[in-house]
């Protein structure tokens, strides 16, 4: 039955991605980048100052850290370490090219995103926030079709994120555990373990929520980034290889993935904006509700804080990753160096996706602990992506929770945790490229309404724009 399905959804998704997906997310990027005169490069030092100067919650509602890294913690997760190489592995090094350009122009819709979810957010009568896409979306369609789609989006939100999408993490993380301990029949404890943490967490609320994700995401991202320079400083002399075969293979695909360059290109392009998608999140809809709740003077500010999220997630994080994979198997006498293909095993392991990485690592490590420093490697990669993805299991449940209650109200979240949970235990004991290939096709679902929505509140986004400038340059003297 999972092979049935995987074939089914498989071919949804190829024609999705390889036309839809790219169209849509490249070209909202395009038209804000456009519409805001660049303000990913114009805002990007205000943004980050946004970030890391000095801000506090205030009220029911988040300070815009605080958002950030609860918009951070879902953005960076498997995506950064499977996702990408899967991309890799399926489009060549050049997909990672292709991340980069979606990422560039995905900094301006998350933007607008961001501004957006501010500027249509709701207090209910105990002072609390309610904000997000389906807010944005009602207000860019009235009547019935606006319902409709905010509904649309409401479904896909809680079945990609809270269900299926959390599935991906739980599931990424037994896989790899069970590489390390090589008792793959023993998920099931790792998903009650997930689940009793998750629990926890989940009942505390969005104020609980971020309380974790503020100091979890700083460390697992240092952490990553110091093992990541360790490897790419161990194996520096093909650092400028490496991203050579990025750029290279971003336009001569075939050259490393054979058949003819329309084809080859195709998909390193889509495997580029899948993943991509999958990684930041801009244009998914996904972030603007961790966005929606923090507290800032005017919505421009949480919109150049957002931006920051982006960057952070793929050109820093996501290139760490793929540095790290292409410098330790593409380059040099690596192991996909030289035509080999994903199956073959290599220290005992069969190269896939879901471990490239740890194979990387024990290379690097090897040189330093001979033999041991496999084990050290994967190790230490399972590590990192248990907090990678249960940082993002944590917010996306969130995100669901939202729109669960949107739909249904506050008395049926009792019912969305539990499902949400039972989902969570179900994604350490299936199979991966099935998990990977549903989340895929319901993410796709979330950016049609979202994009729809973004280019009908383009005015909204460039007065907010407009506003901050004024509110800089009252007198107009910096024309």
């Amino acid at each position: 039955m999972q092979e049935f399905l995987l074939n089914i959804v498989a071919t949804l998704n190829s024609y999705i991605s390889n036309y839809v997906l790219v169209i849509l997310l490249v070209g909202v990027g395009i038209f804000y980048t456009v519409r805001t005169r660049f303000v990913q490069v114009r805002c990007f030092g205000e943004g980050m100052k946004r970030v890391f100067g000095k801000n506090q919650a205030k009220g029911k509602g988040l300070s815009s850290f605080q958002a950030l890294t609860t918009a951070v913690a879902a953005q960076v997760g498997t995506g950064n370490i499977v996702g990408a190489s899967g991309a890799i592995l399926i489009g060549g090094p050049g997909a990672i090219f292709w991340m980069w350009v979606i990422a560039f122009f995905g900094m301006a819709t998350i933007y607008a995103e961001a501004t957006l979810a501010q500027q249509t957010r709701q207090r209910d009568a105990e002072g609390n926030i309610q904000g997000g896409p389906v807010y944005y979306i009602k207000h860019a369609f009235r009547g019935g079709f606006g319902k409709f789609l905010a509904g649309f989006f409401a479904v896909a939100v809680i079945i990609a994120l809270g269900f299926i999408g959390s599935m991906v993490q739980s599931n990424s993380i037994a896989e790899s555990i069970s590489s390390i301990t090589g008792a793959p029949e023993l998920g099931w404890i790792v998903g009650i373990v997930i689940i009793l943490i998750a629990g926890f967490i989940f009942l505390g609320g969005i104020k609980r929520i971020a309380a974790v994700t503020e100091k979890m995401v700083p460390i697992m991202a240092i952490l990553y980034l110091i093992g990541g320079l360790f490897v790419i400083c161990a194996n520096i002399t093909f650092l400028p290889d490496a991203f050579g075969a990025i750029f290279k293979y971003a336009f001569v695909p075939q050259a490393i993935l054979g058949g003819g360059i329309g084809a080859a290109i195709k998909e390193a392009i889509s495997q580029g904006a899948k993943r991509g998608l999958f990684s930041n999140e801009a244009g998914m809809g996904s972030t603007p509700h961790a966005h929606a709740m923090a507290e800032v003077e005017k919505p421009h500010d949480q919109g150049v804080a957002a931006m920051i999220g982006v960057f952070i997630d793929t050109f820093v994080v996501l290139t760490m990753t793929a540095l790290i994979v292409i410098i330790s198997l593409y380059c040099g006498d690596g192991a996909l160096a030289d035509g080999h293909q994903a199956g073959e095993m290599m220290h005992g392991l069969t190269i896939a996706k879901t471990n490239m990485v740890q194979l990387a690592f024990g290379d690097a490590f090897a040189k330093l602990f001979g033999e041991a420093g496999y084990v050290i490697g994967n190790v230490f990669v399972a590590v990192c992506l248990f907090f990678f993805a249960f940082s993002t299991i944590i917010s996306w449940n969130f995100f669901g929770k939202v729109n669960f209650e949107y739909l249904f109200g506050k008395k049926s979240i009792p019912v969305y945790s539990v499902i949400a949970l039972v989902f969570i235990f179900l994604g350490t004991m299936m199979s991966n490229d099935l998990v990977w290939e549903l989340t895929d096709f319901f993410n796709y679902l979330m950016v049609l309404p979202n994009a729809v929505a973004l280019f009908a509140l383009s005015g909204m986004v460039v007065s907010a724009v407009k506003a901050a400038k004024k509110a800089k340059d009252p007198l107009g003297l910096g024309k």
